[in-house]
């Protein structure tokens, strides 16, 4: 007879024994998924970032506003609460604009519930407002709640625009166009979709501008090994901090129509331009007022996003894309693409609704809201020349005018004696020596190498988001730390 056991013990006979010993013999087994058998181009996708060998680091790898201290915009944060818990749609304690904008979200979506799926292009009323924002930021050019899809932040447009796009093979497979330096997000997607990069470079002797004639040379060049069809823009530029002159943007819009390219214009810096003389001009409005010749045929992704700008709502994962003049039949495809995610997070839709339908004049929170907005927006440009005038200031240091966006990418001079030590430790000299300003002082950036740079020059990636005095404090390291690597490697 059995004794008694206590709750959660097994016994286990010498057979049941022998038998897992057999069991856990057979579990020892070859793994399916090793680094040999996995996809290759996943093995083959880089994205900048450093691993960091101690746990307490100064962050300024990254542009995350909300990390580095930036205080969330009031509104906003009011409405999506009041979307996430609609029982506080009684509470006093919220102004009736921001309860408005929260009724409209939940009457759109299903069961009146962020909970719920939305349609796989986004909740219908905020297309809307993206659209009749568009329209109020180009001045009157049209904008169809139909041309706009709602996505997972900007990266998620720009990867789903790509992997419709891409197809063929050997020489007559996608081309894609991308400035160097480049957001890492577009050689990783290129990487991952088996196409082809194709590299042109952004000037730095004049600001990081683009020209066309580079446009032309990188575009001749690869018509040799692959089939170029897609022209990617960074503006402002992300990791160099320029503002495209409209002048450029009607040159790049004419090679492009000249030359059959589809234009991506990434322009979730929008918000971001603080160089006096600088505006931002979107694509879609310059698109239009060359004429229709140009507006009626040149086909046209633009990306737009809540993480960055004045909002730096990274996690909320909130974004649109506006694609225009695409083939009727290739909507249909991109929807199915689309839905195969089912929807973008629905709180990120209603965080973006509120980027493009903010309080206006005459509404209880403008006062609130305009002055949040500003006052991150003057502090941005503040830490932009402080940033740019601190490191002109060091020997072997250059950094050009920090434009727009929200980071600095000075060129940095590296001595031969430690170029020869990093290529003992098999690194790249700007990773180099970063990793020695990590190890140091604890303050991690990117290096040049992980977004692309002109053979021979050497540069890193420092966001200006940290709060000024930190900041000030940050770049006072980087100098001395600058110093005292000329002067062990000179």
């Amino acid at each position: 007879p059995r004794g008694p056991r206590r709750e959660g013990t097994v016994r286990w006979s010498s057979a049941a024994k022998a038998s897992a010993v057999k069991i856990n013999e057979k579990a020892s087994r070859e793994k399916i998924l090793t680094l040999e058998s996995m996809n290759p181009q996943v093995k083959a996708v880089e994205y900048a970032g450093i691993k960091k060998p101690f746990t307490e680091v100064i962050k300024a790898n990254i542009g995350d506003a909300h990390a580095m201290g930036q205080r969330p915009i009031t509104f906003l944060r009011q409405v999506v609460a009041l979307c996430t818990y609609p029982n506080l749609l009684d509470s006093p304690s919220f102004p009736e604009d921001a309860k408005k904008r929260a009724r409209r979200i939940l009457q759109g979506c299903g069961g009146n519930s962020l909970g719920s799926y939305t349609a796989s292009q986004g909740i219908n009323c905020i297309r809307e407002d993206v659209a009749s924002y568009i329209e109020r930021r180009d001045g009157g050019v049209p904008a169809d709640p139909d041309n706009i899809y709602l996505t997972t932040g900007a990266s998620d447009g720009i990867s789903a625009i790509l992997k419709i796009l891409i197809s063929g093979g050997g020489k007559s497979r996608t081309g894609v166009m991308i400035p160097i330096p480049q957001y890492p997000l577009y050689s990783a997607a290129i990487s991952e979709l088996d196409a082809i990069q194709v590299n042109y470079y952004l000037d730095e002797e004049n600001c990081w501008a683009l020209n066309v004639n580079e446009l032309r040379r990188a575009l001749n060049e690869a018509k040799a090994y692959c089939n170029p069809k897609v022209l990617c823009i960074i503006n402002p530029g992300n990791p160099t901090g320029q503002v495209q002159s409209r002048k450029c943007i009607e040159d790049v819009i004419h090679f492009a129509w000249e030359e059959k390219l589809f234009l991506l214009a990434d322009e979730v810096y929008q918000d971001n331009v603080y160089s006096e003389g600088c505006q931002f001009h979107s694509f879609k409005k310059i698109l239009y007022e060359m004429g229709p010749e140009y507006y009626n045929n040149v086909e046209l992704a633009s990306f737009h996003s809540t993480s960055k700008g004045y909002m730096g709502e990274c996690g909320y994962r909130g974004g649109y894309m506006e694609v225009i003049n695409l083939h009727p039949e290739i909507k249909g495809q991109l929807v199915k693409l689309l839905s195969v995610r089912l929807c973008p997070p629905v709180s990120g839709q209603a965080a973006m609704d509120i980027v493009v339908n903010p309080p206006v004049p005459g509404e209880e929170s403008y006062a609130q809201f305009i002055k949040e907005k500003e006052s991150v927006l003057n502090n941005l440009a503040k830490k932009a020349k402080l940033t740019e005038d601190m490191f002109n200031k060091i020997p072997g240091v250059h950094c050009n005018p920090l434009q727009g966006a929200m980071y600095a990418f000075p060129r940095i001079f590296i001595p031969s004696k430690a170029i020869e030590e990093a290529k003992a430790h098999k690194m790249a000299p700007d990773m180099f020596y970063c990793m020695k300003l990590l190890e140091e002082t604890g303050i991690c950036v990117v290096p040049g190498s992980g977004f692309g740079q002109r053979e021979g020059t050497y540069h890193f990636r420092i966001t200006i988001l940290p709060p000024v005095e930190k900041l000030k404090i940050l770049l006072e390291k980087v100098k001395d730390f600058h110093i005292k690597f000329l002067e062990k490697y000179a």
